[in-house]
């Protein structure tokens, strides 16, 4: 899991990188949530995003957003973050000329960043959503949304009310050509404590019938 350091808008992002053993791999890029709340790329989530798509042989990258640890640049209130996850995504496709396709996965903040990024790159193929903001943030640029995903959020998620992401994933189910693949998951709170391997056998679950990257034996 080597650290590298990228090129974005505001200066240098620090991230890290596994490049996948398998020849022309599919790529995935990992957000992370809110940094004015204290979100890194290390927040167990994100790790745990990352280590899932490595095991389904993805070349992936995490990354932090600017002004957070070793990156350079302030806080701009999500539209320098997308800049920064856009120029992370063009470092991965400038050494992975040939990949296939890319996936998106967010925690939170890094779900809405996500999923403005994939509006705006048409070789994102899927997406793993976590706890996406609708309570708080605006989704209707998914007018209408290009790919077809997984959303995932706690029952007992205390920051962001279950019915405003309900009502989120309503309004994307309306539209045709699409798939979402809505789960919540029973007695989670917004930081999936204690749920954590939970939440990723949902996603190898979401991901094996989506034929993402190597299938992956769910655990039990």
């Amino acid at each position: 899991m080597p650290e590298v350091i990228l090129s974005g808008p505001a200066g240098r992002l620090e991230g890290r990188y596994t490049h996948s053993k398998e020849k022309n791999a599919p790529l995935a890029l990992i957000l992370h949530p809110n940094p004015q709340h204290g979100g890194t790329m290390n927040n167990k989530i994100t790790h745990a995003l990352f280590q899932a798509y490595t095991a389904r042989g993805f070349s992936t990258l995490r990354f932090n957003f600017r002004g957070v640890g070793r990156s350079q640049g302030t806080y701009d209130e999500g539209e320098g973050e997308l800049s920064d996850a856009a120029s992370a995504l063009d470092w991965m496709m400038d050494i992975n000329p040939n990949a296939p396709y890319v996936w998106i996965a967010g925690f939170s903040f890094g779900a809405w960043i996500g999923m403005q990024l994939l509006m705006r790159r048409p070789e994102v193929e899927g997406f793993v959503s976590i706890a996406p903001p609708a309570h708080s943030e605006d989704f209707a640029f998914l007018a209408p949304c290009p790919t077809s995903g997984l959303v995932l959020h706690g029952e007992r998620d205390d920051v962001i009310p279950r019915e405003a992401v309900d009502g989120f994933v309503e309004k994307l189910k309306e539209q045709k050509g699409i798939e979402i693949d809505y789960r919540v998951l029973p007695d989670t709170n917004h930081f999936f404590h204690n749920n954590i391997d939970l939440m990723i056998n949902h996603v190898h679950d979401h991901m094996n019938n989506a034929r993402g990257g190597n299938n992956v034996k769910i655990a039990a």
